[in-house]
């Protein structure tokens, strides 16, 4: 009977469990046993695993988050981690391994094939930057959450004749900022693929304000700069085992200077982890349970060092290097839609 080991890493998105359950199911199904490693990385690093069952999977369809425990863990960071995470595959008996997560554990999923490791990943971001497929895991879902609350500020924007900030998550791509905007209807969309000008915003704000319209919404993706600086804003403070630091503050930044210009109070709300959390979206559930099945056939097929992806209407095999090759901004011919109804 084959074995095969999961693990996910990184940020956690809604649809993770399902992703699971369709693995553990769908292996069964054709008589490969699973088991789980915990906390990432972190877990075939250090040797940390369970059985996973169709008992232990049943009921976790809607419920968000991983009930594996995720972490950032690069075992590459760690003196000989590559060889420790070879040896306790080996020494579990496991014939291939499943990686759920973004760009950073996919990357090592796909260094690990130099170390002979067959693995396949699922990929899971709620920033939908992965390439080579149409959706990832956990956007969709994070969607409707930045909707819902657009749809909330949007009542007390009108209320108290604000200006209102929600800053989202979207470190290199817009994605979740412009959809997001579009979906809710705000006024001002911002990404980290066009770089912004206070000034503009200000003036968007004042056109509004002659057409009697004394609110206004302004979205943000966290990695959006404005024109002129350097970089994005960042919170020094803390940096991961990748080597990325924590993005934070752009909505504050946009806030003070329209203050000053405005002379009058702008709000910010942070979503923050709220985007990652909650039941996944029927979508998510849908295609997490269709990725789950999709690996698991790679894997009978002696198909490895891929991730799943939906392109169209099916799901594909796509060469890890050839998707963590490139980078996934928002497409180009979409960005119309950042000044749609001005």
């Amino acid at each position: 009977m084959p074995r095969a080991g999961v693990l996910t890493g990184g940020g956690d998105s809604p649809g993770i469990n399902a992703a699971l359950r369709s693995i553990v199911r769908f292996g069964a199904k054709h008589g490969v046993e699973v088991v789980g490693f915990l906390e990432g990385w972190k877990g075939p690093l250090e040797n940390l695993m369970q059985p996973l069952t169709i008992a232990d999977v049943s009921g976790i369809l809607h419920i968000g988050g991983t009930v594996l425990g995720s972490s950032r863990t690069n075992p590459f960071k760690t003196p000989g981690g590559a060889e420790r995470v070879v040896e306790n595959l080996e020494v579990n008996a496991l014939d291939f391994l499943i990686a759920i997560g973004g760009d950073d554990t996919l990357g090592v999923a796909h260094r690990l094939a130099d170390y002979g490791v067959r693995a396949i990943g699922i990929p899971q971001t709620i920033d939908n930057d992965i390439a080579h497929t149409d959706f990832t895991l956990g956007f969709l879902s994070a969607l409707d959450t930045i909707t819902d609350a657009l749809d909330r500020l949007h009542t007390t924007a009108a209320s108290h004749h604000r200006v209102l900030i929600l800053e989202v998550m979207g470190r290199d791509a817009g994605w979740l900022s412009l959809m997001g905007g579009v979906a809710g209807g705000a006024d001002v969309i911002l990404i980290p693929e066009t770089p912004f000008n206070i000034d503009t915003i200000f003036r968007k704000i004042k056109r509004r304000e002659v057409l009697k319209k004394r609110f206004s919404i302004v979205i943000v993706a966290e990695g959006s700069t404005p024109e002129g600086l350097e970089g994005q804003v960042i919170d020094e403070t803390e940096i991961d085992e990748f080597g990325h630091m924590r993005l934070g503050g752009v909505g504050q930044y946009i806030a003070n200077r329209l203050s000053e210009r405005m002379k009058m109070p702008v709000r910010v709300t942070n979503l923050a982890y709220l985007q990652r959390g909650g039941s996944p979206s029927p979508f998510d559930r849908i295609l997490a349970t269709r990725f789950g099945a999709g690996a698991i056939e790679f894997a009978l097929n002696e198909t490895f060092d891929v991730m799943t992806a939906i392109q169209g209407t099916k799901i594909v095999p796509v060469p890890l290097a050839v998707a963590l090759g490139e980078a996934r901004p928002v497409d180009e011919h979409l960005l119309y839609m950042l000044d749609l109804f001005e």
